[in-house]
């Protein structure tokens, strides 16, 4: 026991995955190994994964979701506006309603993609994940299905723009706009839009449920996290 409690003092002063490495190999046989580590940061990304991306895909995932509420993009703002100052708000509010409703019925193809990138993560990558920053798994995922999940999710939100009525109330929407008078007109692209802010929406989720298993015992529901998180802390 005393070796063990020395072993995760000296870890708090450790700056380089290498320094990591050796602690790991000081600790008594049978604590725990590359593989649980590896393993330990496997299990809390598929927990962030079924606990918070399962949320986004149902409905108002998005829309009632503070975090990830997916606004008017910056170019429309101004016709948000323009339509509340003249008593269209009702039309306003169903075009910021479509556009989450897409981005819902997107994230619903996520799920697979990650877990394939979880499963590639190596000791090498745990290493680095365990003694970075509070979204340092998220981050890992993040660069590992960016591009994946992009071209996943743009042809969905794109069908789902038409599934939901998104096109027809966008269209109706910016078509009233453009005809007011001194006003330039827009001409957004949504689906690339929507598609970004769903990337960043489901990313968040993540770094919510990364953060709570780093900083709180209580979210580490297995022991695995209990003993690989313990490590950081």
């Amino acid at each position: 026991m005393k070796k063990i409690m020395i072993a995760f003092v000296g870890l708090l002063l450790l700056n380089s995955c290498a320094e990591l490495q050796q602690v790991v190999n000081q600790l008594p046989q049978g604590t725990i190994g590359n593989a649980d580590i590896a393993a330990g940061l496997r299990q809390a990304l598929d927990k962030g994964i079924d606990l918070q991306v399962q949320k986004l895909t149902l409905k108002d995932g998005f829309y009632k979701n503070g975090l990830v509420k997916i606004l008017m993009p910056a170019e429309l703002q101004k016709v948000e506006k323009t339509l509340r100052d003249i008593g269209l708000g009702s039309l306003a509010d169903d075009g910021i309603k479509m556009l989450n409703r897409a981005a819902e019925d997107a994230v619903k193809e996520a799920t697979p993609i990650f877990v394939n990138a979880v499963k590639d993560i190596t000791f090498d990558d745990a290493k680095n994940i365990l003694l970075g920053a509070d979204n340092a798994a998220t981050q890992y995922l993040q660069n590992k299905t960016t591009t994946a999940l992009y071209n996943k999710f743009q042809p969905v939100i794109q069908n789902s723009f038409a599934k939901v009525g998104a096109d027809r109330i966008w269209t109706n929407l910016i078509e009233r706009y453009n005809k007011l008078p001194l006003v330039n007109d827009v001409n957004p692209d949504l689906t690339d839009y929507v598609t970004n802010e769903a990337l960043k929406g489901v990313y968040t989720m993540i770094a919510v449920e990364e953060k709570k298993i780093r900083t709180k015992v209580s979210s580490r529901t297995t022991d695995l996290l209990k003993k690989v998180f313990a490590l950081q802390d």
